[in-house]
């Protein structure tokens, strides 16, 4: 599916960014992982990078090459860290080295998004999430954080609402458009990986397990790195601006729930 493309993957050190690198590579792609962290092992070529700071973000830029067929975005915290924190590594980097890196992704690229279930709710504050996406380059999150009042255990959610509202808006963008580069956003639900005991903390005990018993099962990494890999691949060629449910049916449950079907 990826053969003879090369594919930048954020957050490889552990989780889903590492299963996504190293399946990409199986695949046949040249894989470019980033993390803060070395990881313990390697798939491709490895850049240390950190994307909670606007000078982090344009360091990590200015070291990888071009000729880039795919960013996955797969970097994130789970809001342990604090709400204006979260917001700059979940949205303002991601955003930034999405940005910063377009001129290096060749026509036809793709870049994917991993968002969450947690995003969810940007249908029940789309003007919050939007008046956030609408702020240009890498803004101070703490007056973000303050100016819209969201608390601490709120920001992983938002941080992933706002994700997916600015990705149904890049995809139609002219910096995206006129070379034909796609984004589009995978949203897990409760997937085993190393922060998950993080996300407990942060979301609560009873709505993780709520979401786990409504599918049967916490999501695995290798669940979710073909969904990522598939939207990067000419397979998805058409798809666009489009959110991916990788779930299990959490959010046919929710929905359905929701709207009393």
């Amino acid at each position: 599916m990826l053969f003879g493309k090369t594919i930048v993957v954020t957050g490889v050190a552990s989780g889903i960014g590492r299963r996504t690198a190293e399946l990409a590579g199986q695949l046949g792609a040249e894989v470019i992982g980033v993390d803060r962290s070395r990881p313990d092992r390697t798939t491709g070529t490895f850049v240390e990078g950190d994307l909670s700071t606007e000078a982090g973000v344009k360091a990590l830029a200015d070291v990888l090459p071009g000729q880039l067929d795919g960013l996955c975005n797969v970097a994130g915290v789970s809001g342990n860290t604090g709400a204006a924190n979260t917001l700059a590594i979940n949205f303002f980097g991601l955003r930034g080295l999405t940005e910063a890196l377009l001129p290096k992704i060749r026509e036809g690229g793709s870049v994917v998004n991993v968002a969450s279930i947690a995003g969810f709710g940007w249908r029940e504050n789309p003007g919050r999430a939007a008046a956030i996406v609408r702020t240009s380059g890498f803004p101070d999150a703490a007056s973000i954080v303050a100016e819209h009042q969201i608390p601490d255990e709120a920001g992983y959610p938002v941080s992933k609402e706002i994700l997916l509202v600015w990705t149904m808006l890049a995809a139609h963008q002219d910096a995206f458009r006129a070379r034909a580069i796609r984004v589009n956003a995978v949203s897990p639900g409760p997937v085993e990986t190393p922060i998950l005991t993080q996300f407990r903390e942060v979301l609560g005990d009873e709505r993780v397990n709520s979401d786990v018993d409504r599918v049967g099962r916490a999501g695995t990494p290798g669940d979710i790195a073909p969904a990522i890999l598939f939207l990067c691949s000419d397979a998805a060629r058409w798809i666009n601006g489009h959110n991916l449910a990788t779930d299990g049916g959490l959010e046919a449950a929710i929905v359905a729930d929701t709207q009393n079907f």
